[in-house]
């Protein structure tokens, strides 16, 4: 099973411009990403999927693998799409730019979701243990059935405990998806729907018409870097867990 990863890096983020350039413990934010997507030996090919010479050049310097994408792109998932439909492999990974301390091992658990082939689209989830989180409209919770495909996502609580019974086994999303190949070439195809449109949550698009999304669960928290502030989080954790 021929897996590859895409890694999106848009130059124009709204919260942090050139974010992908963002200097982390000496090296560009995308750096860190690329190689620890590589260095888990999971993929034929690991390829950021950027607009931006800039990032392209950056990429390029580290000895790393980038492609031109159009800037029109609405999201993520419609850039790594139209470098996706010019390769032969069969699954595609979408880690995202800012995810510098991705896991091996959740990965992994994420690539063997296509062991079933029923599995089209699938993605990961956390327990949340921090129950702020809860009513924090940035963390996308996940609810699933009793084959652990997503049943809804949204930025509310979910499920709601009605008789305050304290009910404690909630999921958080974390943003990575692996496709494959032609479910996410139909996924980009599809116009975005009521609810995607409602809660901003663009993987309701597929839910909406009846492609089911597979969770996997892991430990791998994730630390999503939007803004500088994170950024300056993400150097003390580095300094941590890095010689």
């Amino acid at each position: 099973m021929q897996a590859v990863a895409i890694i999106p890096a848009r130059y124009a983020s709204t919260r942090f411009p050139a974010k992908a350039l963002a200097d982390l413990c000496g090296k560009p934010l995308i750096q860190w990403v690329w190689e620890a997507v590589s260095l888990t030996g999971l993929f034929s090919d690991v390829i950021v999927a950027t607009d931006s010479l800039l990032i392209l050049e950056a990429v390029e310097n580290f000895g790393g693998k980038a492609e031109m994408t159009r800037s029109s792109h609405a999201s993520g998932s419609d850039r790594i799409a139209e470098v996706a439909a010019n390769l032969d492999a069969e699954i595609i990974v979408n880690v995202q730019g800012d995810e510098p301390l991705i896991d091996k091992r959740a990965l992994a658990a994420l690539l063997d979701a296509f062991r079933d082939p029923a599995t089209r689209i699938a993605s990961l989830m956390a327990r949340l243990s921090d129950r702020a989180e809860l009513s924090d409209p940035n963390t996308v919770k996940v609810v699933v059935d009793n084959r652990g495909n997503a049943l809804y996502f949204s930025r509310a609580p979910i499920p709601h405990d009605r008789d305050g019974a304290g009910f404690d086994r909630y999921w958080r999303h974390v943003g990575v998806y692996a496709y494959r190949r032609e479910a996410l070439l139909h996924f980009v195809s599809l116009p975005p729907g009521e609810l995607e449109q409602t809660e901003k949550l663009e993987q309701l698009r597929a839910l909406e018409n009846g492609i089911p999304i597979r969770m996997v669960a892991t430990g791998y928290q994730g630390i999503g870097i939007d803004t500088p502030q994170d950024l300056a989080r993400a150097e003390v954790l580095f300094k941590e867990r890095i010689p």
